[in-house]
Order: structure tokens, then C-alpha cells, then sequence
């Protein structure tokens, strides 16, 4: 984890984390901790059915097919990198964690974020991106949190996850 990050007021959103020194494309930058639940539990404790006005406002980030991690309980810095529909890092899981991976070098004063790619099991209807509005001012924002369904990997991510598995392989080859 990079120790050259802050916190402070967004335009795009309350509070946003900040490179303080710049950042290497696909460094390692923070860890998105919190505590593990299932996805059965982070919905009874922000239910995201219509009646819920402000369940979109969470700091719940999902792990794997059976897990998320809830940042409310356990959380750290990570919990306040923005969205960006022109994303800056990549969120990749490496075992029972998930670290936020650098996509591209990144400038020291440069706000961090990542595409939240948010997937509902119902149709994306109008309605629905209404209620997950995106303000990240990207010249490509979709307006909306939400990502088209079965959107295809983006080079930079496939590049991004390809780089942090070689330093997994050789982190493991340096403790043999």
C-alpha cells in the first residue's frame, strides 16, 4: 500500500483520496478493507429495493461471487475513492482481499477512482440510473453508476490483472 495518498473534499462527491507523489501504473495503491459478508447479509443491511432512499450511499464493494466487503465495519481510506467513469484504478481481488490497482501512472494531486460498475439483477430502466446519478465529470460519464450489462473487460483492466498476477508469481517465487 502506498503511504502518499489523502482525504479530502471531492468536487465529484463528499470526500475523495488523492495521489500526494505520483503512482506507478499497476502499483499496488490501497487496500479496500472492511469486513466480510455475504451478499445475502450487505443486502439486509442496505436493502436496495425502491423504498430505500439511501441505500446507494454504502461503502459495500463485492469480493467474489459469494462475498463483499462492508467498509462501514472495518474500513479504511479506500472507502472514499470516488467513481470515475474514466477510472484511474481497477479493484482486484487477490484471495480473501481486494486492493485497488493502478490502470495507468498516476499525477501527485490527481483524484483516485475507480469504475463502481454497479450491475443490478433488474433492467438498467431509466428509473433505476436516476437512483445511482454519476457525477464524475469524465468526458466519456455515462451518468450513471451503473455499467451495461455483460460489458466486456477493458484492455487497461485485462493488462492491469495480468500485471498484479505476475507479481503475485513472483512474490510466491521469491518465498520458495
Amino acid at each position: 500500500m502506498l503511504d502518499a495518498l489523502e482525504r479530502r473534499p471531492s468536487p465529484r462527491h463528499g470526500f475523495g483520496v488523492y495521489a500526494t507523489a505520483p503512482i506507478r501504473r499497476h502499483a499496488l495503491v490501497i487496500e479496500y478493507t472492511g469486513e466480510l459478508v455475504s451478499h445475502d447479509e450487505a443486502e439486509r443491511r442496505y436493502p436496495t429495493n425502491d423504498a430505500a432512499r439511501d441505500a446507494e450511499h454504502t461503502y459495500v464493494l463485492q469480493l467474489d461471487d459469494a462475498r463483499v466487503i462492508d467498509a462501514n465495519v472495518g474500513g479504511n481510506e479506500a472507502r472514499f475513492i470516488n467513481h470515475s467513469c474514466a477510472p484511474n484504478l481497477e479493484p482486484i481481488a487477490i484471495g480473501d482481499h481486494l486492493w485497488l490497482v493502478a490502470l495507468r501512472d498516476i499525477a501527485a494531486g490527481e483524484e483516485l477512482g475507480y469504475d463502481y460498475a454497479i450491475e443490478l439483477d433488474t433492467p438498467h430502466r431509466p428509473a433505476a440510473k436516476r437512483r445511482f446519478p454519476c457525477t464524475c465529470g469524465a468526458p466519456t460519464c455515462r451518468g450513471t453508476l451503473l455499467r451495461a450489462k455483460r460489458t466486456p473487460m477493458s484492455a487497461a483492466s485485462k493488462a492491469a490483472h495480468r500485471a498484479v498476477a505476475a507479481q503475485l508469481r513472483a512474490l510466491e517465487a521469491e518465498t520458495d
